[in-house]
């Protein structure tokens, strides 16, 4: 099985941070067989290269200092902030079908899997027009709602899940929004940990009257929802409770303004954290909570893998009942969840898990049952690889 990945995103280097699930994942394709190749847009005048010894073809769409338009924040968070940028779809898409033709020489290839059908599902149409490759795409959500924006997007991805052979999807909420658009067939196809398996342990158990340290890890973006989070601990009284936020993003700086307005020494910002560090993170806290919110562009949480990740650590959840987090956390089971935007909600729940330890382990044997049956790699890969063949045997 020879496959092209089409994305938008794909680490720049051995050490870069970016789609850690979507690399995993390829790995393990790789593993199994599978011969993989990489089509992704150039970065700052990136030339094409290998990670983990898989090709990724690079294509340029501009001069090297403006080809930032894809990773980091993403482009619809750059895209409101510097309005030019937008100006760069043009060539993005034109550039990228040409690279796409170049590549998808007659034979070459099985399929075309295309992560975030728009734009990429028109650039993918290069591979079908000069090979007849059959097309997988591959949604994430964020497509989905900056259609709520820009409406011309939405007879595009109509007609663009009407050329493929199969369609994926990251979480029920993303199911619904494709539904929304055409009546297709789905597959639901979450990605597992991106964690060292060496460190998905139990974590000790812990009494009512222990420390009590509260995790947020990911990028500080609007739709994160982590000022939310910060103003929560004004609800939780006591030196008991800490909160350690992991990460970095555009809204840095604003959030740590914002824990220093409340006077709180609790709060602590760490930055970027290597995969140990992480690790160590995950072993010291408390519970994990992802506060995310529908942003001012639409767009939340479509899966939630960090939650994921949180689990396999063995922490108890806690998330907003926004997106695709309730597919992950579903309440009282494998988890609690909390009404998105709602500082106080997200006290009582994180209240209740300290005081409740018993609770809090019943919760975590939960998600650990949940993640392995839905979320686990053994169970992710043979189901892609099921879809590779049976769209593989169509053509």
């Amino acid at each position: 099985m020879r496959v092209l990945i089409l994305t938008s995103v794909y680490p720049r280097h051995h050490d870069d941070s970016e789609v850690p699930w979507m690399r995993e994942s390829v790995r393990r394709l790789v593993r199994e067989g599978v011969e993989v190749e990489i089509l992704a847009p150039s970065w700052r005048g990136l030339a094409s290269h290998e990670i983990d010894g898989v090709r990724v073809h690079r294509f340029r769409y501009a001069w090297a200092s403006s080809e930032f338009l894809t990773h980091d924040e993403g482009a619809a968070t750059k895209t409101k902030s510097k309005p030019w940028l937008q100006l760069l779809a043009i060539p993005y898409i034109l550039l990228g079908f040409v690279a796409c033709w170049k590549l998808c020489a007659p034979g070459k290839f099985d399929l075309i899997h295309c992560h975030w059908p728009f734009p990429h599902g028109l650039i993918a149409q290069a591979g079908r027009w000069r090979a007849k490759l059959p097309l997988v795409l591959n949604f994430h959500g964020a497509e989905l709602l900056l259609m709520r924006r820009k409406r011309w997007i939405r007879p595009i991805l109509h007609w663009l899940l009407g050329q493929a052979q199969a369609v994926l999807c990251n979480s029920s909420f993303t199911r619904g929004k494709i539904h929304a658009v055409r009546e297709v067939a789905v597959e639901l196809s979450p990605y597992g940990t991106t964690l060292p398996e060496s460190t998905a342990a139990p974590s000790p158990g812990r009494q009512a009257s222990d420390p009590f340290e509260i995790l947020f890890v990911g990028r500080h973006i609007e739709r994160k929802g982590i000022e939310h989070l910060i103003d929560a601990m004004a609800h939780l009284q006591g030196d008991r409770f800490t909160l350690t936020i992991v990460g970095h993003g555009d809204l840095t700086e604003v959030l740590k303004a914002r824990a220093s307005a409340t006077r709180d020494s609790r709060i602590r910002f760490t930055g970027k954290l290597s995969s140990e560090e992480l690790s160590l993170a995950y072993a010291r806290a408390s519970v994990f909570v992802l506060p995310a919110v529908i942003d001012s562009k639409g767009d939340t949480e479509g899966l939630g893998v960090v939650l994921i990740e949180a689990a396999e650590m063995g922490l108890p959840l806690v998330g907003s009942d926004v997106g695709g987090i309730p597919d992950v956390v579903v309440d009282g089971q494998s988890g609690l969840l909390a009404p998105a935007a709602a500082p106080q909600a997200l006290a009582e729940r994180l209240l209740r898990l300290a005081d409740q330890p018993e609770l809090a382990r019943q919760l975590v044997e939960g998600a650990r049952a949940r993640t392995r049956r839905f979320f686990s790699w053994d169970v992710v890969i043979p189901h892609l690889l099921g879809i590779y063949a049976n769209v593989s045997n169509r053509k």
